[in-house]
């Protein structure tokens, strides 16, 4: 009992000496006093509370971006939380693959609205024929499940399972959550840049995106950078690979990768103008699902928006059960009064990613523990409303 005890205030104190060693970086002024005061104010209870070892923070307010860094890649280790400190960032790795998807429409090599199995012949005549690429996008093919089911290890066996899939719903009229859903467009967009998908991401679209220190295969260089992830219950974890984990969930970034990207997503930095596109079209709305508009992965709200809708959109309903969906036609173009947010989890990991187009306004939550999508969405909301302004009118 007395060295449960010791390990108790062990764990606390080490806790402690890490948040107190938060690091900013932007402007020497008042705003980021402010920011720096607001950021601790939210994240070092919010960590203190589910015992999170490490976070990383950036958000873009009024177009600057700030970073704040707290507590340790590593228990064992005690090496600090810095801007090269890479996390998993779960299924906000989703996003990229939207990106890839749709830059691969831009460069012609593909239709969003082309079925699956036009892009692959193994398919052709089974359920996939009547399912689209942006059903695979919006989690809308008929009821694909969460995960890969277990039994599936390689290329062929997935195939078969595929071939033999039989939809619980009509493509378009339910959204299921769904990672081989996403998997399977990854697929496809990679294939029609005659590309592994891997390479498609590491060596075509990060560096488009001027994305240098981000990987779904961190090199053994690089893994000195990659942190210990912990479970629900503290035990140290990390990804392993499995079929359709790159496409659905398999990126490890850093916070300033990942705010260049929400940047990125709000027109701020020079990128190729196909690419900007591509980014700008996977902000299209086409279903209204629940409290949400269901965008190519991403999710969107209009603004401002109150923090109860946001909880609602992001519940466990949201990701565990079927939402009848009212398709948008025409689809709802580009808003940039919107709310647009993604989570992301692994099972030593958790991510959240949000951002305001008109405003000027994003953030980045990245930690090495797997803790509720609710307090996520509520610090973040919390972080934007104070440095950012209301986000909710009537509050």
């Amino acid at each position: 009992m007395r060295c449960g005890i010791f390990k108790s205030l062990l764990f606390s104190t080490l806790m402690f000496s890490g948040l107190i060693a938060s690091s900013t970086y932007g402007e020497s002024n008042d705003k980021q006093a402010e920011i720096s005061r607001v950021m601790d104010s939210v994240i070092r209870p919010l960590m203190q509370e589910y015992r999170i070892p490490g976070m990383a923070v950036a958000v873009i307010v009024d177009g600057k971006s700030y970073f704040y860094n707290y507590g340790v890649a590593s228990l064992k280790t005690q090496q600090p939380i810095t801007d090269q400190t890479l996390f998993e960032i779960g299924s906000a790795s989703k996003t990229f693959t939207a990106t890839l998807a749709s830059y691969a429409q831009v460069e012609g090599k593909l239709a969003l609205s082309d079925s699956a199995s036009k892009y692959l012949p193994s398919l052709r005549g089974s359920s996939f024929d009547n399912v689209s690429l942006l059903n695979l996008g919006t989690h809308t093919a008929g009821g694909l499940p969460l995960q890969v089911p277990d039994f599936i290890h390689n290329d062929d066996q997935l195939t078969d399972y595929f071939r033999q899939w039989q939809p619980s719903y009509a493509a378009g009229t339910y959204r299921v959550y769904s990672n081989p859903s996403i998997g399977m467009l990854g697929m496809i967009a990679a294939r029609s840049m005659n590309e592994p998908f891997d390479d498609a991401i590491e060596k075509k679209l990060f560096p488009m995106l001027g994305i240098t220190h981000s990987y779904i295969n961190v090199p053994s260089d690089q893994m000195k950078d990659y942190a210990q992830g912990y479970t629900k219950q503290g035990a140290p974890i990390r990804l392993s690979a499995r079929v359709l984990s790159s496409e659905a969930y398999g990126i490890k970034a850093s916070a300033p990768d990942m705010i260049r990207f929400v940047a990125a997503n709000m027109g701020m930095i020079k990128i190729d103008s196909e690419l900007q596109r591509a980014i700008n079209e996977t902000h299209t709305g086409y279903f209204r699902a629940g409290e949400i508009t269901q965008d190519l992965i991403w999710e969107q709200y209009s603004y401002p928006v109150a923090l109860k809708t946001l909880l609602a959109g992001n519940s466990d309903a949201m990701a565990y059960q079927a939402t009848k969906v009212i398709a948008l036609n025409p689809p709802l173009q580009p808003q940039a009064n919107a709310f647009i947010n993604k989570t992301g989890s692994t099972n030593g990991f958790a991510t959240y990613v949000a951002f305001v187009p008109a405003q000027k306004l994003g953030i980045v939550m990245l930690a090495n523990k797997n803790y509720p999508i609710a307090q996520r969405v509520t610090a973040a909301y919390q972080i934007l409303t104070r440095v950012g302004g209301r986000l909710d009118a009537q509050n």
